[in-house]
């Protein structure tokens, strides 16, 4: 193992460079949900194989995680996402002249394997800073992850409704291009932590999952709350679709605009939670979770009931994910990539997982089986969430 150097700092343009980069990339994963009425009658899709849109973006993120991540202690970051930028671009362009649903799959996929950018951005931050920094410093990258995250479906609902769901992608190759060339051109070309062969570095990724139970139980956590989040996510623009609202594809995608509660929530998160500790956090932001998922079951007729609920659960998600990572990046500072791919692995799983019985859950229940499941995933999330203070 080599050194980790750190600053107190990283400079404040880089830092947004970074924050930046991360929205755009982080954008690329939820870019089809506002869309999926507009691909499935421009493909004639039931709604099983819609789901698997999403569910196989997801799948890709999750396979880069473990295979792609661990390269961050062993080669130049700056390197690798170079050529996840090429990757990116390459599979938003096949995306976008898909002609029949096998090739847009195998796309969306490869779009989740070079979406890995971020998760390359994150890890190499929070080795460049001091552990008082961290807490602040991974605040406001998440800030522009929840920025990607949400602003990514008013994006794409504007543009898909105007200029149709193939443009989306071509939007997505051209941000994917712009950003590339300007990390390869600022990122400092960092030192590696580890000298280790491909294989090995797999092996000793799964070996930390092993050893760490407070990574087992962080992982378990954050993939249950985030499985919630899809839940909701994946099916809100199909919901909004029927009646009572009859939103197009366009007004759907307004729902992310609410949602930058989340914002707010990363924010606050970074700042307070070395004082008031990680679990304290993150139990209140389960609760809170809870709270707008109740809300939005209870009263989902309405739009002000609506509103108030994803501004609850978009701001308890990312209160937790921030307080999550803080703790997960003080596990091993000399592989934090490794320890980083392990446990979004399980977040993504999580998220892919939700995606999937989500779409199933209103098909066969409708919206009150998307809340139940999606309460019965933030239950599980809070139990091992407790289990994690005691390991």
């Amino acid at each position: 193992m080599s050194r980790v150097e750190t600053s107190n700092h990283i400079s404040r343009f880089l830092l947004l460079l970074m924050t930046s980069a991360i929205a755009a990339t982080t954008a690329n994963l939820y870019y089809n949900q506002p869309i999926l009425p507009l691909i499935k009658e421009a493909f004639n899709l039931s709604d099983a194989q819609l789901g698997s849109i999403p569910a196989l973006t997801q799948c890709g993120y999750a396979f880069a995680l473990l295979f792609i991540s661990p390269l961050g202690d062993s080669i130049p970051r700056r390197r690798l996402i170079t050529i996840l930028s090429g990757l990116l671009v390459a599979a938003s362009l096949i995306a976008a002249l898909a002609p029949n649903l096998t090739v847009l799959l195998i796309s969306v996929f490869l779009i989740g394997v070079g979406a890995n950018i971020t998760q390359q951005l994150i890890p190499f931050a929070a080795s460049m800073v001091s552990a008082e920094n961290k807490g602040a410093t991974l605040g406001t990258l998440m800030m522009g992850l929840t920025l990607g995250i949400l602003l990514s479906r008013t994006l794409s609902g504007f543009v898909g409704e105007h200029l149709g769901w193939q443009s989306v992608f071509y939007m997505s190759a051209a941000l994917a291009l712009l950003f590339g060339a300007l990390l390869y051109v600022f990122l400092p070309l960092n030192k590696p932590f580890a000298n280790l062969r491909y294989l090995a570095l797999i092996k000793s990724s799964l070996s930390l999952f092993k050893q760490y139970k407070q990574l087992r139980m962080f992982t378990f956590s954050g993939a249950c709350w985030f499985a919630a989040f899809n839940v909701l996510w994946a099916t809100l623009a199909i919901y909004v679709s029927d009646e009572p609202f009859n939103y197009s594809a366009q007004q759907a995608g307004l729902f992310g605009v609410i949602a930058l509660a989340g914002v707010i929530g990363a924010k606050l998160a970074g700042k307070f939670v070395n004082k008031f500790d990680s679990t304290n956090v993150i139990t209140l932001s389960l609760c809170l979770i809870a709270i707008g998922f109740l809300i939005t079951g209870l009263f989902g007729s309405s739009l002000v009931a609506l509103i108030v609920g994803i501004i609850l659960i978009d701001f308890g998600v990312f209160s937790a994910q921030v307080s999550n990572q803080v703790r997960v990046f003080s596990i091993e500072l000399s592989a934090q990539s490794r320890i980083n791919g392990i446990y979004m692995l399980g977040y993504y799983l999580g998220g892919a997982i939700g995606s999937a019985a989500g779409v199933k859950a209103f098909d066969v229940y409708g919206w009150y089986g998307v809340i139940t499941i999606s309460i019965f995933f933030i239950v599980t999330s809070a139990l091992f969430n407790a289990l994690a203070k005691k390991a």
